[in-house]
């Protein structure tokens, strides 16, 4: 396993670093996909951040980030797990033309509505449990300077970012100020470990987050810190679209809207926006769905080439 997310600690526990570097699970978040050069670049990017704060969630659930555009680029969705399983998708808007240097601004935010969204999911919930959602407006000129804005204002948290992303990996480095335990000594402290730390982080290029690895990057920066490193986990590609789920969805649609499909089409043709997966439903399987109210068995979804 190639994909990473390493925790550590400064020696007075008022900042913590991580790092992520992401290959086969962008790779797999590609493989159905031809994305433009510019929207690669913040899918990677919303990836790599996704994997750094799900990586401090407290409950077994996800950590959905969402960025609702206006612009070409309709919608930008990254799900990680609790374990770090992820999925991502995009959606740009039909007819639309994505400059290959155009950025998080142009692609999604052309008239300032655009709307940065993140929701904690836990999957068990109480009774009357909600999943948690913050919005804010879509300010920053990338990814990381949004999700800073973001934690700023929903979680009070200092918190700085730095991600990259070609087609080849997806990386991130973190770092946040954890809250004060103590009095105004340990805030003093805590701040002015913060700023060292962030010194030394603007001092790494972006090709060095992309292609040296995790214990590289904080050896060179932080190399005269006494740093406490943590166990690494490991970070998965994990879409959990079945075909039993899909014919579940097409029961919702209803016998009346699949059938005319058939008569348009000769088959249901669906493709996970997710995985890019397709799934094939001839009319024998349509009908299936209807007349049998058990859950479809599971196959395997054909394979294109």
């Amino acid at each position: 396993m190639t994909d990473q997310l390493k925790k550590f600690l400064f020696e007075d526990r008022s900042v913590r670093v991580q790092a992520v570097r992401l290959h086969e699970t962008w790779l797999h978040a590609q493989e159905h996909h031809d994305y433009p050069p510019a929207i690669q670049r913040l899918l990677g990017e919303l990836m790599a951040a996704a994997a750094l704060l799900a990586a401090n969630i407290k409950f077994e659930g996800s950590l959905v980030l969402q960025i609702q555009g206006t612009g070409p680029v309709a919608l930008l969705v990254v799900e990680c797990q609790s374990d770090l399983g992820m999925r991502a998708t995009v959606k740009i808007r039909e007819g639309q033309e994505v400059p290959p240097d155009g950025t998080m601004q142009s692609l999604l935010n052309t008239n300032n509505e655009g709307r940065f969204i993140v929701v904690l999911d836990p999957r068990r919930k109480v009774p009357g449990q909600q999943a948690y959602q913050g919005i804010v407006p879509l300010e920053g000129d990338t990814v990381a300077e949004a999700l800073q804005h973001y934690m700023k204002a929903s979680e009070q948290l200092d918190t700085r970012l730095w991600l990259q992303a070609d087609g080849q990996h997806a990386a991130g480095l973190l770092i946040q100020r954890l809250p004060d335990h103590g009095g105004t000594a340990a805030s003093e402290s805590g701040a002015n470990t913060l700023e060292h730390a962030i010194v030394m982080a603007e001092t790494i290029k972006p090709d060095e987050l992309l292609n040296s690895d995790i214990d590289t990057i904080i050896h060179r920066l932080y190399w005269e810190d006494t740093m406490i490193g943590f166990e690494p986990s490991q970070v998965r590609w994990h879409c959990p679209c079945t075909r039993e789920r899909v014919g579940n969805m097409l029961r919702t649609l209803g016998e009346q809207e699949v059938n005319e499909i058939l008569a348009e089409q000769g088959s249901v043709q669906i493709t996970c926006d997710f995985c890019g997966k397709p799934y094939a439903f001839d009319p024998v399987d349509c009908s299936g769905l209807f007349t049998d109210s058990r859950p479809m068995p599971e196959q395997d979804p054909p394979t294109v080439h």
